[in-house]
């Protein structure tokens, strides 16, 4: 993963997403365009979906939607335009390597794969360091 500083990281990126604490899980917003999106995550113990010292699958699919939502966000940011609500429409392809641990640096690929109407069918990568630790399709519904 590139190591570069974020174009919105903590409070920043409630100008992306609509989500508040306690169910944020997106810290860094590195770059993107109108069909894909580099975001972040550390791993912390008081996340909603950290159990035991790992972040769970429910956390991680969230993290997934949320980086959707970011980067629907960061469209509508870049035209002046309120971040809209989405939600999750469907998950598939899910291959979950392994939870990652507290103190992790989570970096997370979103590519746009279509787009019709207000669904979006995107495929996202998760990784920590070079290790690719989950995959997903995610239908997303934004209204």
């Amino acid at each position: 993963m590139i190591d570069s500083v974020p174009l919105f990281a903590g409070e920043q990126i409630h100008v992306l997403i609509p989500q508040r604490a306690p169910m944020v899980m997106l810290d860094a917003f590195y770059e993107g365009s109108d069909t894909k999106a580099h975001t972040g995550l550390t791993v912390r113990e008081e996340l909603m979906f950290c159990v035991n010292g790992q972040l769970t699958e429910p956390g991680l699919i969230e993290h997934i939607a949320q980086s959707a939502s970011a980067l629907a966000g960061y469209k509508s940011y870049r035209y002046g335009e309120t971040a809209p609500t989405g939600f999750i429409g469907e998950v598939k392809k899910c291959r979950f390597f392994r939870l990652p641990a507290t103190g992790e640096q989570l970096h997370t690929l979103i590519h746009v794969l279509s787009e019709v109407m207000k669904i979006s069918l995107i495929s996202a990568e998760i990784k920590s360091g070079d290790e690719t630790i989950a995959k997903c399709q995610m239908k997303i519904f934004v209204e």
